[in-house]
């Protein structure tokens, strides 16, 4: 897995090795003791015991069995997997395509009570319109590689979409100007997509900050693409990767760094009047 700085994937891989190390120890045996009897080299045990080397689930298998504790297996199994969840690449989240991806989503958003995202490089997810989402699929499956399934994707972002209308959310989109001015797919397209911001942006539940490029002193720098689902955890998005943060003091910091970049934002009539300059320059 390449190297992500998250404490909170290293905290999830740690939990697994110590689970793994209390299992040894339980079953008084060495390091050099396990690796004998699972048949490997002492620095591949060191290597998982130290949360070094994320173990396979045949690994923990081997482990558990080696230390007469095959009741412990399953559970260790799945403390793994949530730990590997946290560090997703596309590849691997997109081998069958990109539809399962988008509803694997919309439980999520369902749930979610306050969705707050920061927008650097594209129209998020729940604002874009068929087309730009169709334009801006077809660009991500040519560049992974994966099973062309764009129709059947766009449609499950669409359907994720419908969440805007329902009581009980509130949403909180920040959004770079530059993000109106990248053209995805072509200039009626992207007209398309700037005029449905606009008429988004009128929800009741919804509100949309523009983060000018006449934003004065700006305190904040330009961070990757990211979403809060209410305090709870943080999707970040990366060219190879999902990265989910749960550890609350590192959800803590996204929620900073969104406050501060929220104070960069205009709302209101000048975020439609940057949206409608946008628009204009496309005619």
């Amino acid at each position: 897995m390449p190297k992500y700085q998250s404490s909170s994937v290293e905290a999830a891989r740690k939990a697994v090795a110590a689970k793994l190390r209390e299992v040894r120890l339980d079953a008084g045996l060495t390091g050099h003791e396990l690796a004998v009897r699972c048949g490997w080299n002492k620095s591949k045990s060191s290597r998982i015991e130290n949360a070094r080397t994320p173990p396979s689930d045949a690994d923990i298998r081997t482990w558990c069995a080696a230390c007469d504790a095959d009741d412990q297996a399953a559970d260790i199994i799945a403390a793994s997997r949530s730990a590997d969840s946290m560090y997703l690449e596309w590849k691997r989240l997109q081998r069958t395509g990109l539809r399962r991806l988008q509803e694997s989503r919309i439980p999520l958003y369902e749930r979610t009570k306050l969705h707050r995202g920061y927008a650097s490089h594209v129209v998020p997810g729940l604002f874009q319109t068929p087309a730009y989402a169709s334009a801006l699929l077809s660009v991500i499956r040519r560049f992974h590689g994966t099973p062309d399934d764009t129709a059947e994707a766009v449609d499950a972002r669409m359907a994720r979409a419908r969440v805007l209308q329902e009581a009980g959310h509130r949403f909180t989109l920040l959004i770079e100007e530059s993000v109106l001015r990248y053209q995805i797919g072509d200039a009626e397209t992207m007209a398309g997509q700037l005029g449905h911001l606009l008429s988004v942006m009128s929800l009741p539940a919804v509100s949309v900050g523009i983060i000018p490029f006449t934003a004065q002193s700006r305190g904040m720098w330009t961070l990757e693409g990211f979403n809060i689902f209410d305090d709870e955890r943080v999707h970040v998005e990366l060219l190879t990767a999902q990265v989910t943060v749960t550890a609350p003091g590192e959800v803590a910091m996204y929620v900073k760094a969104f406050t501060e970049l929220r104070e960069l934002a205009v709302y209101g009539a000048p975020a439609r009047a940057v949206v409608t300059a946008a628009l204009n320059s496309l005619r």
